[in-house]
């Protein structure tokens, strides 16, 4: 009796699920088709991650979240089970009883909204089909002005000149210019599309809250550069996987768009190398670790590289492509530039962060 009626309170969290986000988690906001916020414990950041789209129950049904950082995830009624201090099952039952019984004049616009919500897959190929090859474009010029040089021709990379932008659901549209990425599955299928929104004037991102958006399928999803087979490098952000791209052209990569994504990448069938580029922070750094965790059970050699400043993208501002192969010369330089990586099992560590970086044609030092 108590499980049905967990299962039918759950299911009416789940159509409510933005409203039970801006109750519980108020410190997040949402992105594209998931609310992020720090924790369970509604701190500021970027952690967790809650998905708004999808169906009811089962497999990929909205409300279901992870915590990238610490490994937890759950439905709604965990979540309210955490935020009320992980008082009893009967207790947290009668907290999703109240908040659904709490009148709120957004619920039935909500419901309405995600009922009738287009198909965000189809979408997304919609606006990818609509957008232009990248090179020559005001797109290839942000990406070029974070000194990336990497070959875009092949890239899964466009551009589109207008596309609607608005600051909250109600928001009046604004419309920019927009480097658009697929976000591929393993058979190379677009399951869904990162937007990043530019400044109209400047080779910059346009100056709102959130410039980066996702629409569609994104997790276990992400976008590629080269095709792979049993070796990867994975990382956070496009420009940081393309900063890497830089030194390393010929090695296959995938851009798991946030720290959460990257934590919960699906690992292609075969794959027997992964070296895993790491954001500098908190987030970035036990995504890193969770997504090895899972890589190694999977019989993966895996090594992890940390960027010295918040991203790889950030270093290369720092370091031009030249000079950084010249810093990656040395043992030393190396454990200088990237503290976090044991050189202690010579040569084969050595081997792969060499390969990763592009490096195999510099002698042992």
């Amino acid at each position: 009796m108590m499980e049905s009626r967990a299962r039918e309170l759950s299911r009416g969290l789940a159509e409510n699920v933005e409203a039970v986000c801006k109750h519980y988690l108020s410190n997040g906001r949402r992105s594209g088709n998931y609310w992020i916020v720090g924790d369970v414990n509604n701190h500021a950041g970027r952690s967790l991650f809650l998905r708004l789209k999808g169906p009811l129950s089962s497999k990929g049904a909205r409300g279901k979240w992870t915590d990238a950082a610490s490994g937890e995830h759950g439905d709604l009624l965990d979540l309210i089970a955490a935020r009320k201090g992980g008082h009893s099952f009967t207790h947290t039952l009668d907290e999703a009883r109240r908040f659904l019984r709490t009148p709120r004049e957004t619920l039935p616009e909500l419901q309405s909204r995600y009922s009738g919500e287009p198909d965000t897959i189809a979408l997304a190929r919609k606006i990818w089909a609509a957008s232009r090859p990248i090179v020559g474009t005001k797109a290839e010029a942000y990406l070029r002005a974070q000194k990336i040089t990497a070959d875009l021709h092949d890239a899964p990379l466009r551009y589109h000149p207008a596309l609607l932008y608005r600051e909250y659901p109600d928001s009046p549209p604004r419309k920019f210019p927009v480097l658009v990425a697929a976000v591929t599955n393993h058979d190379g299928e677009i399951m869904g599309i990162h937007r990043t929104f530019l400044d109209p004037v400047r080779n910059a991102k346009a100056n709102v809250a959130s410039p980066r958006r996702s629409l569609g399928a994104i997790l276990g999803h992400g976008v590629r550069f080269g095709a792979i087979d049993d070796f990867a490098v994975a990382g956070e952000g496009i420009e940081t996987v393309l900063s890497l791209k830089n030194i390393a052209p010929h090695l296959p990569m995938v851009a798991a768009l946030s720290a959460a994504h990257l934590a919960a990448w699906d690992i292609p069938t075969g794959l027997r190398r992964l070296v895993i580029a790491a954001d500098n922070d908190r987030a970035g750094r036990n995504a890193a670790r969770k997504l090895a965790e899972r890589a190694k059970a999977e019989g993966a050699y895996v090594e992890t590289i940390v960027s010295q400043g918040k991203d790889f993208n950030s270093d290369l501002q720092h370091f031009t492509p030249g000079p950084l192969r010249s810093q990656l010369g040395s043992r030393n330089r190396m454990r200088h530039l990237f503290p976090n990586v044991s050189f202690t099992r010579m040569p084969a560590v050595w081997r792969i962060v060499q390969e990763c970086l592009g490096l195999t044609d510099l002698g042992h030092s």
